[in-house]
């Protein structure tokens, strides 16, 4: 009994498919075509832009001290929801990662979950992320809505959201380099 070369590639490809449910593999590779499908965000048309007008919000560093968020008033902030459980958080996170190591010290970050203080260090030390990590504390008012997620903000130097996406999107590439430039020289 032969078999066709047909039918060699379908049981590849259906073991390929396979490999998506039941092994590593599959989770890697989830991970990489949510990356490979994150595009830069959409800057929002300065007439359609909301204020931040309240910047009284409490939330906790990663040592788990509170603080509040007025201490960025005026300053060009990215806000980023995730969650350490959630596939397109972490695929997201990577491109995080590499803004923050560009634009450390040049903006505020506040790459924020509502999870325990444990698993996102065990996440964060799997990953080697070094971004700081802020928790939100459920209750306390919000100058934003941290009702989605993955879901993040981009707020200019007067408290205008230049950018809100609700999803993943590759926060390290030129264009939004180019608006941080801007945005960080006014």
């Amino acid at each position: 009994m032969k078999i066709s070369k047909k039918t060699v590639l379908n049981i590849v490809l259906i073991l390929f498919v396979l490999s998506f449910f039941v092994t590593p593999i599959g989770y890697y590779g989830k991970i990489w075509l949510n990356r490979l499908f994150s595009f830069a965000p959409s800057v929002i048309e300065k007439t359609e832009q909301e204020k931040i007008t309240d910047y009284d919000w409490r939330l906790k560093d990663e040592d788990w001290n509170f603080f509040n968020f007025e201490e960025s008033k005026g300053n060009v902030i990215l806000i980023n929801l995730w969650a350490s459980w959630r596939l397109p958080s972490e695929a997201e996170l990577a491109s995080i990662q590499e803004l923050y190591d560009k634009y450390k010290g040049k903006m505020d970050f506040y790459i924020i979950t509502n999870e325990e203080q444990e698993p996102v260090e065990a996440f964060m030390d799997e990953h080697e992320f070094t971004f700081p990590v802020t928790y939100l504390i459920i209750g306390e008012k919000m100058a934003v809505d941290t009702g989605k997620v993955p879901s993040s903000y981009l707020v200019d130097k007067s408290g205008n959201i230049v950018i809100h996406e609700e999803g993943i999107s590759d926060w390290s590439n030129k264009k939004v380099y180019r608006l941080l430039d801007e945005l960080i020289a006014e």
